[in-house]
């Protein structure tokens, strides 16, 4: 069963806004197997919509589109499906009802005839009630494919999705079953990668597809299996996840389903009761943000101190100034040093550093853009490895970041 996703709305095509309906109608379509076709943005335009609407009968058998349907003359997204439909719009009085009790109790401003225009819908609908907003969904169909159209905006798409649409496609559609499940490697390349499992992938059965996902300093492995019997998809699925470990298990650090890299942090150094601190130059806190965005990371998480000028490493973290003249502040001496200090003054088991030089110009130190140094306190050595991370200033950061976790997380299971 095939399904295509329609975004109207100008905003949308000149950047003032990101589609993210679309992300999120797909990800729930594809928990009840259904497979989106095809995602199309198009303008605030009678002509483009419905061609569009036109296009996606062709193709899917289920059409959602989201936006154009607010109390302004630029919303024509009702009076473009009764075109579509050879409709005509009529008043529903459940929704007017909605309509006036929303203002009654949360609007301050008196209900005008251009809000109550929203309880007019096209005959043919089935309304499928908003109970966030002024705006039903509505239901629809025409030659065997089914067209639903929901407000553009998230909150109140999201509950029609989940509470009418999702429900309703699941008691009126034979579907397949659609599973997934990804893997997150670590320090190896997508080409490594491909090299050391090629038998294995060679090897998948036909219902089951591999996708590679690779992002700064990780690689996704996710398995697809699509079909009609569930229990043959989750044995063959779960079968080639048990190989894969066998093969690649060294760089393995979890299932994306289950949990982040610095989710995994959270939980290691919660059970062996360890604490953390970071000093962080380049990255500029990111390190501790990631950290702390995890429920439960005060447990081990003592703060951060944010060098990123020279002058803060020498006067906070103490690091010696003929040191950073000896070997410049991006350098291994220097984030060794600041690893050790930042441990020191927040009396930590573990900590981590970095300092490198992410562009777009050398600043403090004559190192090549991208040169990164990543120090690693613990509570038997200290060390710092080099890394050159590209000349992408954003990439460089987030990529020392992922580097940094990594290898945090590989020196407190020596623990």
């Amino acid at each position: 069963m095939f399904a295509e996703i329609i975004t109207i709305g100008d905003e949308i095509l000149i950047g003032q806004i990101v589609d993210t309906n679309s992300a999120f109608i797909a990800k729930e379509l594809n928990t009840i197997g259904v497979s989106v076709y095809q995602i199309t943005s198009v303008q605030d335009d009678k002509a483009h919509i419905l061609k569009a609407f036109e296009q996606a009968g062709e193709n899917a058998d289920l059409v959602i589109c989201t936006g154009g349907l607010g109390p302004t003359k630029d919303d024509i997204t009702k009076h473009t499906l009764c075109e579509f439909f050879n409709d005509q719009l009529v008043e529903d009085k459940a929704v007017l009802r909605h309509v006036e009790e929303l203002f009654a109790k949360y609007i301050s401003t008196p209900i005008s005839d251009v809000n109550r225009q929203q309880a007019m819908v096209p005959s043919k609908a089935v309304v499928l009630q908003n109970e966030f907003g002024t705006a039903p969904g509505m239901w629809m169909n025409r030659n065997n494919t089914v067209y639903i159209s929901l407000p553009g905006v998230p909150f109140e798409m999201k509950a029609l999705i989940k509470n009418h649409v999702i429900p309703k496609i699941v008691s009126e559609f034979k579907r397949p079953h659609i599973l997934h499940k990804t893997i997150v490697t670590y320090g190896t390349g997508e080409s490594a990668l491909a090299e050391r499992i090629a038998d294995w992938e060679n090897n998948l059965p036909s219902f089951i597809k591999l996708a590679y996902l690779p992002s700064l300093g990780k690689v996704r492995l996710r398995l697809s299996a699509k079909g009609p019997d569930k229990l043959k998809l989750e044995k063959g699925i779960n079968s080639a996840f048990d190989r894969l470990y066998d093969l690649i298990g060294d760089v393995i650090y979890g299932t994306e389903d289950e949990e982040t890299l610095e989710m995994t942090l959270c939980k290691l150094f919660t059970r062996k009761k360890m604490t953390l601190s970071t000093a962080e130059s380049f990255t500029g806190g990111r390190i501790a943000e990631q950290i702390t965005s995890v429920p439960g990371a005060s447990a081990y998480f003592k703060g951060s101190v944010v060098s990123y000028a020279t002058e803060t490493k020498i006067k906070i973290l103490q690091v010696p100034e003929e040191l950073i003249k000896q070997h410049s502040v991006v350098s291994e001496a220097v984030a060794i040093a600041m690893a050790q200090n930042v441990r020191k003054l927040l009396k930590t088991d573990f900590a981590i550093a970095t300092t490198g030089n992410a562009g777009p110009k050398k600043g403090d130190s004559n190192a090549d853009i991208g040169t990164v140094y990543i120090g690693i306190a613990t509570p038997n050595e200290c060390f710092a490895l080099e890394f050159k991370l590209g000349n992408h200033r954003t990439r460089i950061v987030q990529k020392a970041v992922n580097k940094g976790m990594e290898l945090l997380q590989k020196e407190i299971l020596k623990m």
